[in-house]
């Protein structure tokens, strides 16, 4: 029963809702970084190379061999750097898309926590511990005046 109940404190918590949303935006973060590789930034590539398909690009360790009647008898043995290139090229892809978008997360976090910009709206809470930051400031001030005074 205690399963039960630990799960039903995890879901209600939101962390559940936290991580199908993430994964749904993965999910979807993947397949536009898919389209932008292979339908935007390989045809530039391949034709720069003059057609080079990467995907295409293997080291043959062993031809295939076929009998007098076509058929294959050994597969060939190939190693396919080419779609390792590719791999590759989506994973650096993906990490500077990903670097770009937390520090404009990153930048727009702090222009809201700044209380004296004026042009981003201040969360309320940060605002009154702002405010809160400032009174205790007044205080202690305040204080060390009356203790010099005596």
């Amino acid at each position: 029963m205690g399963l039960l109940k630990e799960f039903k404190e995890f879901a209600v918590k939101g962390n559940m809702m936290d991580m199908a949303i993430g994964i749904i935006i993965g999910a979807s973060f993947n397949k536009v970084i898919d389209v932008l590789v292979k339908k935007v930034l390989i045809p530039p590539l391949s034709l720069l190379s003059d057609g080079l398909s990467f995907q295409d690009k293997k080291l043959i360790l062993r031809e295939a061999a076929t009998d007098s009647a076509g058929t294959v008898t050994t597969s060939e043995v190939a190693i396919a750097y080419g779609a390792l290139l590719e791999v590759f090229l989506d994973f650096l892809i993906i990490a500077f898309t990903v670097f770009v978008v937390v520090k404009f997360m990153n930048r727009l976090r702090s222009k809201a926590q700044d209380t004296k910009d004026e042009t981003v709206v201040t969360p309320k809470d940060i605002e009154l511990l702002s405010r809160l930051n400032e009174l205790m400031e007044e205080q202690n001030a305040l204080l060390k005046e009356g203790v010099n005074e005596n």
